[in-house]
């Protein structure tokens, strides 16, 4: 057999790709030859697959369409954006998006930390999300029973627009959908820490600290909450629809 057959074309998309503050996006976002950009890594992503930060940079915003991982386990990694949305995810009705150790900054023009348009599952782990002016995580996936999972991370100062009154920290609204909120610090967001709005979009909250916000959890429409346990930390006004213990 001829080594042609056994070739890789040039365009195939990686499992893993790497990105660098020194790299550049004409490389193949391989180990040695990392990208500049998530915007860049993630067209030669395969799907499920993940992008890793090598070193500190801003690597800019991004938006996903597939089931995919980014992950910074020790370099700082950046998205500042201004005028825009951060992270915009509009994947597929079964596809799962990861994003883990990310440093997410609205530079206090910049409109949604993430933006979740459609998928199915999104988990935010150890992320920091701040001066946004609409959210720092609007949680509205067209996708029926989507789950956004919010674990280790810090939501702060978000909601700076005066002009609605729902914009805060953690919006969740969209079909069906429902916010799990875990070991998370919401503070200093405009209106509210936690909100859910119509009555199928639920939010969930366990060993949390909701603070320095006129609702510590918002219900509008019909939205339910739930409070898990007895360690979390609510200020400013809330209702929990429903309290339970761990089990």
């Amino acid at each position: 057999m001829g080594m042609s057959l056994l070739s890789v074309p040039a365009h195939a998309q990686a499992t893993r790709t790497w990105v660098s503050g020194v790299g550049d996006d004409v490389n193949p976002c391989s180990r040695t030859a990392p990208c500049k950009t998530f915007a860049g890594a993630i067209s030669k992503t395969a799907p499920a697959g993940e992008i890793n930060v090598l070193d500190p940079g801003g690597f800019g915003a991004v938006t996903i369409t597939k089931s995919i991982t980014i992950s910074s386990e020790g370099p700082e990694a950046g998205v500042e954006v201004s005028g825009t949305n951060g992270i915009v995810i509009s994947a597929g009705a079964n596809d799962t998006v990861i994003l883990k150790g990310l440093d997410i900054e609205g530079l206090g023009t910049g409109l949604n930390g993430i933006q979740i348009l459609a998928g199915l599952n999104v988990y935010v782990i150890n992320c920091r999300i701040h001066h946004f002016i609409d959210n720092g995580i609007n949680m509205a996936s067209s996708t029926s029973d989507a789950r956004l999972v919010v674990k280790d991370s810090q939501i702060l100062q978000n909601g700076t627009s005066n002009s609605s009154p729902l914009t805060g920290g953690i919006n969740v609204n969209g079909a069906a959908n429902a916010g799990i909120i875990i070991d998370t610090l919401v503070d200093k967001n405009l209106n509210f820490a936690v909100q859910a709005s119509g009555a199928s979009n639920s939010v969930a909250i366990t060993r949390s600290e909701l603070l320095a916000s006129p609702n510590g959890i918002n219900l509008v429409s019909g939205g339910v909450s739930t409070c898990v346990g007895p360690s979390n930390q609510i200020a400013g006004s809330f209702t929990c629809t429903n309290s339970t213990a761990f089990h």
